[in-house]
C-alpha cells in the first residue's frame, strides 16, 4: 500500500505569476506572460488520476504498509533489545514518529534501508503504515548506509561492526584503506575491529554480551592461544579488572613464559637500556600487532625484533600487516 500526497496547481501557480500581479499587468495594458515549454509539466494530462498513478521518485515521502516493507539483507545488526523496541513504541504512540525510515525499491516491491529499529516500533506500537523516505541504491551502498547508521548511532556492539565490515570487505573485493574511505573513517579503526574476530568464540560472545569491553579484548591478542584468551576472559569477569590491569597481567605472563624458553636455550640477555623500558617497547608491539614480540639487545647496542607466529594463518596475517596491506591476496606460506 503506497499512498502519495500531491497539490493541485493553478494555471497561476504553472506560470510562476501572482494572480494580483496578473491582474495589475493586465489592466494596464502590458502583455501577460508567455507561456514556455519548460514551465509545462512533463506529462501532457495533469488530471488526478495521472497523478496518482505517476511512479514515485527518489526523495519523495510515501506512507507505506509495515507489513509490506522488506528486511535489509545487509543489516549489520544482529541484537535488537526487546525492552528499547517497546520504550521506542510508547515514544511512537505519545509523539509520532520524528524521522521517517529509508526505502528503495527493488522490482515491486520496497526493501529497508535504515531505521529498523523504528519499523520495528511501529509495528509493536499496532501501525499498519509508517512514513518512509525513497532513495536510489544499489546494494553496495546500502551496505555503506546501514553500516554508517550504526556506527554513528553506536547501535552495534563491536563484534557486529568486526563482522559488517568483513562482510563488506569479502562481498565486494576491496581493502580496508578503500572501505575507510567510503565510510569517512579511519583504516585503523576497521582494523582494530577486525582483530577481534581471531578470538575464540566464548571471548566473542562476552563481547557481544558486554561482560567485557573491547579494550580488553584487544590485550588478550598477544596471548599464544585460545586456552589463555578463554581462560583470561573468565578472570576478568570474576576479579573486575580493568583494560590496564589486563595489559599488565598479559605483559607479565608473556615475560614469564619468555624467561621460561630462554633459560633452557641461550643465557639471558642483556640491555643497554633499563629493562622497562624495553618491556614497554615490547609491550607497544605486541598490541600493534597482536602477537608476542621479544627484543633483544646486546651490550654493543645491535639487537633483534623476534615476532612470533602460531601457524600459517597467524604468519600470512602477521605479513599483510607489517606490508601495510591487510587485504592483500598473496598467499605464500611457511613450512
Amino acid at each position: 500500500m503506497v499512498k502519495k500526497r500531491r497539490l493541485g496547481r493553478g494555471l497561476a501557480e504553472l506560470l510562476a505569476v501572482d494572480p494580483d500581479t496578473k491582474s495589475e499587468q493586465v489592466s494596464a495594458g502590458e502583455d501577460p506572460p508567455k507561456l514556455r515549454i519548460a514551465d509545462i509539466p512533463a506529462t501532457s494530462k495533469d488530471t488526478e488520476s495521472d497523478t496518482e498513478s505517476a511512479q514515485p521518485q527518489e526523495g519523495d515521502l510515501l506512507e507505506l504498509a509495515v507489513d509490506q516493507i522488506e528486511k535489509n539483507p545487509f543489516q549489520p545488526r544482529r541484537m535488537f533489545h526487546e525492552a528499547e523496541i517497546a520504550s521506542l513504541a510508547e515514544s511512537l504512540k505519545a509523539h509520532d514518529i520524528l524521522q521517517p525510515i529509508l526505502v528503495r525499491r527493488v522490482g515491486d516491491q520496497y526493501q529497508l534501508i535504515s531505521g529498523e529499529r523504528r519499523l520495528r516500533a511501529a509495528i509493536k506500537a499496532g501501525w499498519t503504515t509508517i512514513p518512509a523516505r525513497l532513495r536510489n541504491a544499489d546494494d553496495r551502498l546500502v551496505a555503506e548506509l546501514a553500516i554508517v547508521e550504526n556506527l554513528q548511532r553506536k547501535d552495534l556492539n563491536p563484534i557486529e561492526k568486526a563482522l559488517s565490515f568483513r562482510r563488506y570487505l569479502e562481498q565486494h573485493k576491496c581493502t580496508q584503506e578503500e572501505l575507510a574511505s567510503r565510510l569517512k573513517i579511519d583504516r585503523s579503526t576497521i582494523a582494530n575491529l577486525m582483530r577481534l574476530l581471531e578470538l575464540p568464540n566464548p571471548v566473542l560472545d562476552a563481547i557481544r554480551n558486554e561482560e567485557i569491553s573491547a579494550g580488553h579484548a584487544r590485550a588478550l591478542l598477544p596471548l599464544d592461544n585460545d586456552d589463555q584468551q578463554v581462560d583470561f576472559c573468565k578472570r576478568i569477569k570474576k576479579e573486575a579488572l580493568s583494560v590496564r590491569d589486563t595489559e599488565e597481567l598479559v605483559q607479565q605472563t608473556i615475560i614469564k613464559e619468555d624467561a621460561g624458553d630462554s633459560s633452557s636455550r641461550r643465557p639471558a640477555r642483556r640491555s643497554t637500556r633499563p629493562n622497562h623500558q624495553l618491556a614497554d617497547l615490547e609491550q607497544e608491539l605486541r598490541m600493534a600487532l597482536g602477537t608476542r614480540v621479544d627484543i633483544r639487545l646486546s651490550r654493543s647496542g645491535r639487537g633483534r625484533i623476534v615476532i612470533h607466529f602460531s601457524n600459517n594463518d597467524e604468519f600470512e596475517r602477521l605479513r599483510k600487516l607489517l606490508q601495510g596491506d591487510p587485504n592483500s591476496t598473496l598467499d605464500r606460506r611457511v613450512g
